[in-house]
């Protein structure tokens, strides 16, 4: 052993020993702790921690040494685990490896070294670890950089991970998790807001997914440093992580949204349009802006308020001088069909004259350094103290702060920003910030990435406990796997470019395949002033994201609808009341997610994962189950060619069919944005509101499309606000197209006792040629033009909401429709 004196204090090789990786020994004993847990025991004290919670989901636990740590996640519930179960777990031993088996996998673990390989059970190899769990440790922390590599298989392809700004295929990509306030991003930026330790692997088209359960700051190599391997590791924890079975994308998604729990439905007015800026004060400037709203019939259900709202930015007050009566003016908003929203940043003004500030130092409910001092931080109202959200009575105390902003004044719903967290000039708190992590006290290393994700569920909780018996809305964004039970979100501090139109569907597509769908982008950027031609693209695909909010600095200009000229304001009317017409369809794809866990945005690789040519699209995307989007994102063009999964679609805007799986060209003006419609779907529309519940709906629109074959649409209703469909006040209504050359057949079942307000369908025949015969459930209907707002001219029935089936019989005769569509690319 060499020894050197150095800087008065001693080196040697046993320091350079302890930044040596570390590795896992031979097993020696397994033991099984039921019938769904096995721990296997190594020689050096490593253990593996191996639980099978279904028959697709397994979660790999690894320890280093000590005790077995409490299990504890913020993602998944304590319940999880409860709620899953095997069908099937045989556990055998072998000569050289210990085989488990599902009825969907095999898992088996070398005896020599604990690495593992995951099979389907027709013996394809989904996962094989390369190094496997190794680890590092880290003499500054204490902790273990702890850490996972995987072989790379010829062909594979990697999805998800959040709100990473960058391709939609992440392979040859690396990235790290810790929320990060960074504004004016661009593509490729990283890190961002959100932390979601979750993607998808494709391979031989297989899918499964990895979902890393880890809070300190995370990597994902994607074969980025060797082209053979992909990794992932943290800076201390536990390494820990779920394998999920598809064998389909939507389902390792829908599996792990379960796994760590969707979101209850939201009142239907969150999803429809919503104004805000940075900042509408005083009052009479948003009473100017909700009079441009009605006098320019805009719909608009919701004005935000940013921090100028406040007295001198400290949270829970209100500027005396911009809004001296608040709930007059927030129940005069309500009257004309708005709903306030107001920002709550995490920042508390250090003001012994502040209430909530001498609250929480009265009753110690701010994070303290780690020899004891509160933490102290500049943000908006200058220097500030913050509340330990990962402590139960903190956000028990936080929650009811909310009860004069909603209960009293009447505001419906609140905006957590800043809560990465952000600190001026420093970025974040201290590494030596303490949190009381509902019990398992840790430093701010461990909880900044779910600092974002407590606060929103303290404000939802306190919005929630004070809305009832209306349903609770907040947004935040920052958030860890997991938040979407407390939150919607946005993509963060954008920027008024056409790169940022791109980046705004491809982060919202990722984020919805990542677990949280109600999300989307401030529409039209948040740094920078838009052309008028940008934001009309813009507008048109945030028409279609599930939060469609425009949002800007007041730095750069007024970005209101009408803020372009009469063109621009007549385009961005068009696509709202569009989206307005298209809130039955849009609540009933949010019933899917907050009950299945299927994502709302589908990206083209999970319409057809078996169709090679999707795997590195990424401009097209469905909402639900029958609508296909693919927004134009550069100027001065009238189209673009987009590819088409295979089937039948018919384009939107003008009713003609297209055969699937190649490119087509969409000709789309700024009147349009490319959109197509599956064949044999049943799309329900609305009347235009200028916010929901202006009016009772009085009749719905059934469009009803073509298809040489059968296919089943569905429709949810519940009346969009209130607990009722806990109890089963819901109606789900389950639509069947059955065509043939004859015609087609359409037929309802109904489950649910909920009455809507409507009393009938207009029911809109979409592809069929000649004149055509209808009849409800075996009585003649009279058939009536329909002129639809597309400027087409269909065939339509009304019949009673409750039909059980309607026969329609063609005559055939010439098409003659515009083509829009063409499956030979341009020269």
């Amino acid at each position: 052993m060499n020894f050197i004196q150095e800087n008065n204090y001693m080196v040697n090789d046993l320091a350079a020993k302890s930044h040596q990786e570390h590795y896992p020994g031979e097993i020696i004993r397994v033991d099984e702790l039921d019938g769904h847990r096995f721990l296997f025991n190594c020689q050096n004290g490593v253990r593996l921690l191996l639980h099978v919670l279904s028959d697709k989901i397994l979660r790999f636990r690894y320890l280093t040494d000590g005790p077995l740590s409490p299990d504890f996640s913020y993602a998944v519930p304590a319940d999880a685990a409860t709620r899953l179960a095997p069908a099937l777990v045989e556990f055998r031993e072998k000569p050289d490896h210990y085989r488990l088996t599902t009825a969907r996998l095999i898992c088996i673990i070398q005896k020599e070294n604990l690495k593992v390989r995951v099979l389907d059970r027709s013996g394809t190899i989904l996962s094989d670890d390369e190094k496997g769990f190794h680890w590092e440790y880290d003499y500054d922390t204490g902790n273990d950089i702890v850490k996972m590599s995987k072989q790379v298989p010829p062909g594979v392809h990697y999805y998800g991970l959040g709100d990473k700004p960058d391709n939609m295929n992440l392979r040859g990509k690396r990235f790290t998790n810790w929320g990060s306030d960074t504004y004016g991003y661009v593509k490729g930026s990283d890190p961002l807001y959100k932390n979601i330790p979750f993607y998808h692997v494709l391979h031989q088209k297989i899918a499964h997914g990895i979902f890393f359960d880890n809070t300190f700051k995370a990597s994902f190599d994607f074969a980025a440093e060797r082209a053979d391997v992909t990794s992932f590791w943290a800076q201390g924890g536990e390494l820990n992580y779920y394998f999920i079975y598809g064998p389909t994308l939507m389902e390792v998604t829908a599996e792990y949204t379960l796994l760590t729990c969707p979101p209850e439905l939201p009142p239907l007015w969150t999803l429809g349009y919503h104004q805000c800026k940075w900042s509408y004060y005083p009052e009479a400037n948003v009473k100017e802006i909700t009079d441009g709203l009605r006098s320019r019939k805009i719909p608009c259900d919701a004005l935000y308020l940013d921090i100028d709202y406040m007295e001198g930015y400290r949270c829970f007050t209100w500027s005396k001088s911009h809004f001296p009566e608040p709930k007059r003016m927030v129940q005069e908003l309500a009257a004309d069909g708005f709903k306030t929203i107001v920002i709550i940043d995490p920042g508390i003004k250090i003001d012994p004259e502040y209430s909530v500030y001498k609250e929480g130092v009265a009753n110690d409910y701010f994070c303290r350094r780690a020899d004891g001092p509160l933490m102290k931080g500049s943000v908006w109202p200058g220097l500030c103290n913050f509340p330990d959200f990962t402590a139960p009575r903190v956000r028990e105390w936080w929650a009811g702060l909310f009860k004069e902003l909603i209960q009293d004044i009447g505001v419906k719903g609140v905006w957590n920003d800043m809560n990465e967290p952000a600190v001026f000039e420093k970025g974040t708190f201290p590494p030596d910030v303490r949190f009381e992590y509902d019990g398992h006290w840790a430093s701010h290393q461990k909880a900044h990435n779910i600092y974002g994700m407590q606060m929103a569920r303290a404000t939802n909780d306190g919005v929630k406990r004070f809305s009832y018996p209306n349903r609770p809305f907040t947004i935040t964004r920052s958030t860890y796997s997991g938040g979407q039970r407390y939150s919607s979100g946005w993509t963060g501090d954008n920027i008024a470019s056409w790169e940022h139109l791109w980046l705004a569907n491809i982060q919202c597509q990722r984020l919805s395949i990542s677990g949280f769908s109600f999300i989307g982008s401030d529409i039209g950027g948040f740094v920078d002033t838009p052309t008028g031609e940008l934001y009309a693209r813009w507008i048109a695909l945030g028409a279609f994201h599930p939060f469609f909010r425009t949002h800007s600095s007041g730095d750069h200009g007024d970005q209101e609808p009408w803020s372009f000229g009469d063109t621009v304001t007549d385009l961005a009317r068009h696509f709202i009341e569009l989206r307005y017409r298209l809130l039955p369809y849009m609540y009933t794809a949010f019933w899917q997610y907050a009950t299945k866990g299927t994502p709302m945005l589908r990206p083209l690789t999970f319409l057809d994962q078996n169709d090679t040519e999707t795997y590195l699209r990424m401009a097209e995307f469905g909402l639900g189950d029958n609508l296909l989007v693919c927004p134009i994102t550069q100027p001065g063009a009238d189209g673009r060619w987009m590819y088409l999964p295979r089937g039948d679609w018919f384009y939107y805007w003008t009713d003609t069919p297209q055969a699937g799986g190649s490119e087509v060209w969409a000709a789309a003006d700024l009147t349009r944005i490319p959109l197509f419609i599956k064949a044999g779907a049943v799309v329900p529309m609305q009347p235009v509101m200028q916010y929901v519940g202006e009016t009772p709906v009085e009749q719905l629109t059934l469009h009803v499309y073509y298809k040489n074959g059968t296919a089943e649409s569905v429709l949810y209703d519940d009346g969009g606000e209130g607990y009722a469909y806990l109890e089963g006040h819901k109606t789900v209504r389950r639509f069947t197209v059955t065509g043939s050359a004859e015609g087609l057949v359409l037929t309802q079942t109904i489950e649910g006792d909920y009455v809507p307000s409507y009393a009938t369908y207009r029911v809109v025949l979409h592809g069929l040629a000649g004149a055509v015969e209808v009849t409800a459930d075996g009585q003649a209907a009279e058939v009536t033009e329909e002129a639809l707002e597309t400027g087409l001219v269909l065939p339509g029935v009304v019949v009673p909401v409750g039909f059980g089936e309607i026969r329609v019989n063609v005559v055939p005769s010439g098409v003659g429709k515009e083509e829009v569509a063409s499956t030979t690319p341009a020269a």
